[in-house]
């Protein structure tokens, strides 16, 4: 009964998804962007990494970085405004300037993080389930990219992304139905779990801050320009981080308080046997939305990364060099680095850009006279995400 009603709720929520009047609505569309960005990733390793390391305080831990990255948002949401009714300055542009070279080296690490999580999700369910065949898989996707970019472009992939967010939301809805079908059982057996924090002072709070680019995403609304006007990206950007943080505390709560410690393995693939325990269809679904979401999203920063690097250089590396050293640095952390390694990495380079954004929302509220509050806050943001790129943890 509960597996049936987890392929309803996702056929029910795929059919919605696919409605023409919803997938064809402008805000719906603007919204689905960074939406997609911000629940790629995350939701498949943030459970997991969450519950193992803060316990029964796994809401509490989602919340805060929930509320953290809205924080940044705001930023983020200024400088679309303020850009839009008046172009930078000197040196605004110039800090401009410096984060897009951060946020290009931001996608560079980031298209690894998504394809070692597709290559380990790959072979989660095969008997090759080990960390080589995970970066062998995870090699030959870098290469069918690079050969895909190089050849023909990207523009045959685009609708790949349109759909992957459908298919991603749809499953995510069945999980979330199973979740609380199985968090309900537990409440009646009276067998809820309420572990204690494993991680706790600085390591529990660096440890948070190395999880940022797990709710990253929302700055993509900053570079629809050409599609849509300030004031839809910005209500675009709310709703995505509205609609993503409504997403993650149901997932959390469901997810805190019915696995023993001993049933959550520090693994990149954990949800999968955490899932396996819930109903046997979900890990099947979950990697479906695995392989779908993580290729596209590699696909998205990939296209984003070379078009950056062209631009940053004016034309000096070509958009297809930009590809292949994307792809050379990208194979090289594969095997180099564990995917928690690189999460924390991700997180860093993205702080590093939030850094330089907030840099700019200061200066274009004085330029505008927006007043001290918002410098303030603006200030503050900057030094919490300098903070987060200094001090930032990997999981253990």
């Amino acid at each position: 009964m509960q597996t049936i009603g987890i392929l309803i709720v996702t056929a029910l929520v795929g059919a919605i998804l696919a409605w023409p009047r919803l997938a064809k609505a402008k805000l719906w569309r603007a919204s689905a962007t960074p939406l997609a960005s911000i629940i790629g990733s995350g939701f498949l390793v943030l459970g997991p990494i969450l519950a193992q390391a803060y316990g029964a305080g796994t809401p509490l831990a989602m919340a805060a970085l929930c509320a953290m990255a809205y924080a940044i948002g705001g930023v983020i949401r200024f400088n679309i405004v303020a850009v839009d009714q008046r172009d930078h300055g000197p040196i605004s542009k110039y800090i401009e300037t410096l984060a897009s070279w951060a946020l290009s080296f931001a996608y560079i690490i980031s298209v690894a993080y998504y394809l070692n999580l597709l290559g380990s999700f790959a072979v989660s369910l095969t008997p090759w389930d080990t960390a080589l065949a995970g970066r062998i898989v995870t090699s030959a996707v870098f290469a069918v990219i690079l050969t895909v970019g190089w050849t023909k472009g990207f523009t045959a992939l685009e609708r790949l992304e349109q759909l992957s967010v459908g298919l991603k939301l749809a499953i995510i809805g069945g999980l979330l139905f199973g979740l609380g079908w199985f968090l309900a059982e537990t409440v009646q057996q009276d067998a809820m779990v309420f572990a204690p924090v494993a991680t706790t002072g600085w390591a529990g709070v660096s440890l948070l801050f190395g999880l940022l680019v797990t709710v990253q995403g929302f700055e993509t609304s900053r570079y629809l320009g050409q599609e849509y006007d300030a004031k839809m990206r910005v209500r675009s950007m709310r709703i995505a981080q509205g609609v993503s943080t409504a997403i993650y505390m149901i997932y959390v709560v469901f997810i805190a308080y019915v696995f023993e410690a001993d049933q959550i393995q520090p693994s990149e693939t954990a949800i999968i046997d955490m899932m396996a325990l819930v109903a046997p269809i979900l890990p099947i679904l979950l990697v479906f939305a695995a392989l779908a979401a993580q290729f596209s999203a590699a696909v998205a920063d990939t296209s984003g990364a070379g078009g950056l690097i062209y631009e940053l250089t004016k034309g000096r590396i070509s958009v297809k060099l930009g590809y292949v050293i994307l792809v050379a640095f990208g194979v090289a952390i594969t095997w180099g680095a564990d995917v928690f390694l690189i999460i924390s990495w991700a997180s860093k380079a993205f702080a590093v850009y939030y850094t330089l954004q907030a840099l700019i929302a200061v200066g274009l509220a004085k330029r505008d006279g927006a007043g001290i509050t918002k410098m303030v806050f603006f200030c503050v943001i900057a030094m919490l995400c300098a903070v987060i790129a200094i001090f930032g943890a990997a999981v253990e």
